[in-house]
């Protein structure tokens, strides 16, 4: 195929290009390269992706790293997804067969701070997604969505046969929108769209705002940890790797309509129309305390922990029910903490010296 991935230096999409490109398909990566975290870093992954489309580099991916491809399969093109008319062209000249949308402005506590950012990205952003599938008949729209979408939900493990009524931050309030965007496309065009509920995504290669990334350079730098809910938050913490296998295996099943669906008793993950959502979690929840434990464990140094109270727009838990992906697709993830932080860790000690 040839795929659009947006967010293509960032840390699921930097993932996800380099997994298609090892398959054989072609990729167009779109990135604008914010500044919202070190850009060097996302430099750094797209330099990567060259290196690896080049046959000069390896794969994120250690069991994909002897692949050959060709560098031709292979391009970037700084852009922003918010650029309405930037992105009109860019569909129009290239004619995608899919499209993996992964560009957002992320960040849970950012959007306390700074909520014209996840409005231009997130809504503006997605809805020039869905015009450019709408005009060049793109055949499956794949994009990511979040755990945050849940909000004040407590009802453990979190399904997507749960209503998502009631966020709790912008963040996922504009994540909920966009799957709710997706459904008007696919309804009003026929446009086959699934969006994916990521949960607390890790492993090389990671964001330097997220949780693992912050405690290991404390740990190393012999600073301390903020610990948050005193540690008591369970999070369904999900390696990178099995995010990327699930999203490429949706994105090989375009949404089909649900002939079962009843419109007097709704269902909430499917529909008439061609539309999906599905989680994408490892299913086995572990409390921060034992996260960090294991962080200890991969570093050889223990952590100077200041408890800190629950943060505003944060949930105390989350753990995902995958049935629907594994029904959709047969795949689920299974990586343990145990071994996706011990790859972390690798990472970070290769890349950081």
């Amino acid at each position: 195929m040839k795929v659009l991935v947006t967010g293509a230096a960032g840390f699921i999409g930097s993932h996800i290009c380099q997994f298609l490109l090892a398959r054989g398909d072609t990729v167009v990566g779109v990135d604008n390269l914010n500044s919202y975290y070190d850009v060097s870093l996302k430099e750094a992954r797209l330099a990567a992706t060259r290196a690896f489309a080049g046959g000069t580099g390896k794969c994120f991916f250690p069991d994909l790293s002897g692949t050959n491809i060709r560098a031709a399969d292979y391009r970037f093109i700084k852009m922003d997804v918010a650029d309405r008319s930037a992105v009109a062209d860019l569909f129009a000249s290239e004619q995608f067969d899919g499209v993996v949308h992964m560009a957002a402005q992320a960040g849970v506590r950012h959007s306390l701070d700074a909520p014209f950012d996840y409005i231009d990205s997130n809504v503006t952003g997605f809805l020039t997604i869905l015009e450019g599938c709408r005009h060049n008949d793109v055949g499956h729209l794949v994009y990511a969505s979040t755990s945050s979408v849940y909000g004040a939900n407590t009802n453990m493990p979190f399904s997507v046969h749960t209503p998502a009524d009631h966020q709790v931050a912008l963040y996922g309030a504009t994540k909920r929108a966009n799957e709710l965007m997706a459904h008007s496309y696919s309804h009003l065009f026929n446009m086959p769209t699934t969006g994916l509920r990521f949960f607390t995504v890790y492993g090389p290669w990671g964001r330097p705002d997220m949780a693992l990334f912050l405690f290991t350079r404390a740990i190393l730098a012999g600073e301390p940890i903020n610990v948050f809910n005193n540690g008591h938050h369970v999070r369904d913490f999900t390696f990178v790797e099995d995010i990327v296998r699930g999203v490429v295996a949706v994105l090989d099943k375009p949404a089909e309509p649900n002939p079962d669906w009843d419109s007097t008793t709704p269902a909430s993950a499917s529909s008439k129309a061609p539309w999906r959502v599905h989680n994408i979690g490892n299913g086995q929840p572990v409390e921060l305390l034992r996260y960090i434990e294991v962080l200890e464990e991969c570093l050889g140094k223990k952590a100077i922990m200041h408890m800190k109270p629950m943060q505003p727009g944060d949930v105390p838990d989350t753990s995902a029910s995958v049935e629907t992906l594994f029904e959709a697709t047969g795949y689920k993830p299974e990586t343990t903490v145990e071994q996706g932080i011990s790859r972390f860790v690798d990472w970070y000690r290769a890349f950081y010296g």
